[in-house]
This record gives C-alpha cells, structure tokens and sequence, in this order.
C-alpha cells in the first residue's frame, strides 16, 4: 500500500516517505523479537538471516526517507 501510494498520491511523496519510515520504525520491535524468539517467518527459516534483516532495518528507514525527499524536507522543517 505505501509503494502504490507513492505512485498515486505522488503530490505528497515526502509524506508518504515520512509513513513509509514510521511503519518501518514500527515493525522493528517485532523483526527483534522474531530474533530473540527463534521464531521462522517470511522465509527467514535461521537466526543469522533474522540477525542480518535487523541490519537492514535502519538501511529501509532512510532509503524511504532519502528517495522520496522526506529527508530534506524534515531537515528544512527542523531549522526553521
């Protein structure tokens, strides 16, 4: 849903990156716990493949705000 909206609310894509980001920030919790569990989903049947999307995380968080240019509209929003 949040890629569609970036391509039909394209008008405010910043925002939906900032939405995108927040949903990534969300879901972290549980991608930890999935770890700390040794709980299989989303194909990630071992640890080191949980331990390794745990890294990517933060990655997901700022390619969502960077690409959509919610990044410098936050930084503009922030020294104002």
């Amino acid at each position: 849903m949040l890629g569609l909206s970036l391509v039909a609310i394209y008008r405010y894509k910043a925002c939906v990156g900032i939405v995108a980001a927040l949903f990534f920030i969300a879901i972290f919790p549980g991608n930890i716990a999935q770890y700390t569990e040794h709980c299989p989903a989303f194909g990630l049947q071992t640890d080191t493949a949980r331990l390794v999307r745990l890294f990517f995380q933060p990655v997901l968080v700022a390619w969502a705000l960077w690409s959509t240019g919610a990044w410098t509209v936050l930084r503009r929003s922030y020294r104002q």
